[in-house]
């Protein structure tokens, strides 16, 4: 292994586990899952608080696999994995807005 491997490895593997940690977060959690930073969900707000975690936790451990897929190919091919990290970021963080969005809508009151 090179080490352009190991150090794509060391980077890659805590952050996608970071984005499942939170998927497995909001999945779990009793209270609605927020979304933006500093902003917050009223359970007032949603119908099923149950099912509306539960899509949000999907939707985060969903775009957790760009960097999980990520570090497997950078064993094999750091340029490989360099593409999907940036192919996938910036197709993965407009789509979380969009998802997160419909999610909301979905289950808002």
């Amino acid at each position: 292994m090179h080490t352009d491997s190991i150090v794509m490895l060391c980077i890659l593997v805590p952050l996608a586990a970071f984005f499942t940690g939170i998927g497995i977060f909001a999945w779990t959690r009793k209270k609605p899952m927020w979304f933006w930073s500093g902003s917050t969900v009223r359970e007032s707000e949603i119908t099923d608080v149950r099912a509306y975690n539960r899509a949000n936790g999907i939707m985060w451990i969903a775009f957790s696999l760009i960097f999980w897929v990520a570090a497997v190919l950078g064993i094999f091919h750091a340029g490989a994995a360099g593409l999907v990290i940036g192919l996938g970021t910036v197709a993965g963080t407009v789509s979380l807005i969009f998802i997160y969005q419909a999610i909301y809508r979905k289950y808002r009151r």
